[in-house]
């Protein structure tokens, strides 16, 4: 398989697994698919991880696979190349990519649609699509520019330059910057805690923050009201609750 799913603890991780560089091929895109709705429909599947082994994260799409493809062809294939990464970034749960050497092209697209970039200390992060006379496809446009502000995603798409972790990291791209032996590590650290969390509360924010992003504040505000008031009629809201008031703030655990 190209594309593994292991669960341990709650912690779900999707790894790539094409050597040497992940290259990201129409079987991956659509391996990536099925694995975001698993993860999406699994409730033992609590937080996820994105992961492409300790050398490399993604360096791109498979570039001869596309060189074949002719204007009818991408046609018919964008729209599945884009509703694979989309599955990704909608999957409701915590999402944190572990990035290890290059992020490339399709590489940094998938790792935007994580909610949280761990990087190693030696990853390359960039959208070198306007090299070969292209622009991203699968939301580089979209979600970098909503990440770091359109005039940052500007300068790195019209460019297509990489840049390395530390940059990456002051422009937002990343969130964290480790040792690369360490990514996973970390990685996995961070999933597990909010596997233990209470999993509706933090679909709740989730959804709330992505889609009131997309919108007006008035709307975006109805969602937050809604998934607020929603939350009352949870277990863990209970849980919760009664856990402060009898024991102190941070002691609550959800099943």
């Amino acid at each position: 398989m190209t594309v593994t799913f292991e669960v341990r603890d709650g912690v779900g991780t999707i790894r790539l697994d094409r050597p040497p560089m992940n290259a990201l091929d129409v079987a991956i895109q659509d391996r990536l698919r099925e694995l975001a709705e698993e993860a999406t429909r699994r409730e033992d599947v609590r937080s996820v991880i994105l992961y492409g082994g300790e050398k490399v994260f993604a360096a791109g799409a498979d570039i001869k696979e596309m060189q074949a493809m002719d204007h009818t062809a991408m046609v018919l294939r964008s729209k599945g190349l884009q509703d694979a990464f989309t599955a990704v970034a909608r999957i409701p749960k915590p999402v944190v990519a572990a990035v290890t050497g290059y992020a490339l092209g399709g590489g940094c697209e998938l790792a935007l649609c994580a909610d949280f970039r761990i990087a190693a200390d030696n990853a390359k992060l960039g959208q070198p699509e306007i090299l070969l006379g292209l622009i991203p496809g699968a939301g580089g446009t979209q979600r970098l520019a909503r990440l770091i502000g359109p005039s940052r995603a500007k300068e790195l798409i019209f460019t297509g330059r990489m840049v390395k972790a530390e940059e990456a990291l002051a422009l937002g791209l990343v969130d964290r910057v480790v040792p690369a032996a360490e990514v996973y590590e970390q990685a996995y650290a961070w999933a597990a805690k909010l596997a233990k969390g209470p999993a509706l509360a933090l679909r709740a924010a989730k959804e709330s923050i992505d889609a009131g992003l997309e919108t007006d504040i008035d709307t975006g505000l109805t969602i937050e009201r809604n998934w607020f008031s929603g939350l009352f009629a949870t277990e863990d809201r209970e849980r919760g609750m009664r856990s402060f008031v009898e024991e102190g703030p941070g002691k609550a655990t959800f099943g």
